[in-house]
């Protein structure tokens, strides 16, 4: 993972671990892009907000990788957003080898969304090389959602999925994450801690889409994938 952040921020300073870990990651050369392969980012607020169930995102995400490789496999990025504007993106790394361990490491910090931010790094990545989705896991929007409109919009257009997994019952994040996967032509769903699975699977089906295309998560539906049922039916 790159130790400098990809954004335009003023990124405070990670704890001794995470920053070792960067600065390995940052040495190891960046995967080869195949044509079989997805590229899938994976975007986490990690503010205050999200501390109740940050232990839950970290043990469901392993479900999102293992799905991804039995399709073929997925090159991953991890993203997230913290603190006093700290916004950090890891490498694309094959089926999430090594984002487990540095999920492990990050902890949760007080501060705003920086969901634009987010967007707009997508943006910037896929025009680098085609990335097929993002998922995108919070609880809050405290930005203009006609600015994030915006930027999806624009998403959109380049075939970028926006896959919106909302934690607890926020309307006005509810109401930014709905119009963001609508502009993107993905999906939104909410969930809570009290029921684990629907998150893994919503991750799992989020994963089938951006290894194997939309074949693949009809697969997951036809084979009674409640989530990628649920993804589907919103999805253009």
């Amino acid at each position: 993972m790159a130790d400098e952040p990809k954004f335009p921020a003023r990124p405070a300073p990670a704890s001794a671990g995470v920053a070792s870990f960067l600065d390995q990651v940052k040495r190891t050369p960046a995967p080869q892009q195949r044509s079989s392969r997805g590229r899938l980012v994976f975007a986490l607020d990690a503010t205050m907000s999200r501390q109740a169930t940050w232990d839950l995102a970290q043990g469901l995400q392993t479900r999102m990788f293992d799905t991804a490789a039995a399709l073929g496999g997925l090159d991953v990025q991890l993203v997230y957003f913290r603190g006093f504007a700290e916004c950090r993106a890891s490498r694309f790394v094959e089926n999430g080898a090594g984002l487990a361990s540095l999920m492990s490491r990050i902890q949760v910090e007080g501060g705003h969304t920086q969901i634009a931010k987010l967007l707009k790094h997508i943006r910037e990545e896929t025009g680098r090389a085609r990335v097929g989705a993002f998922v995108f896991v919070g609880d809050a929007m405290e930005e203009n959602v006609d600015d994030l409109a915006a930027i999806a919009g624009e998403l959109g257009l380049l075939g970028v999925k926006g896959f919106l997994f909302h934690e607890g019952h926020d309307p006005v994040a509810g109401q930014a994450f709905r119009e963001i996967a609508r502009l993107t032509g993905g999906a939104y769903a909410a969930f809570d801690a009290n029921a684990p699975g629907r998150l893994a699977g919503l991750l799992a089906a989020a994963a089938a889409y951006a290894a194997g295309g939309r074949m693949a998560l009809e697969q997951q539906a036809r084979a009674g994938g409640e989530a990628a049922q649920k993804l589907l039916s919103q999805m253009r």
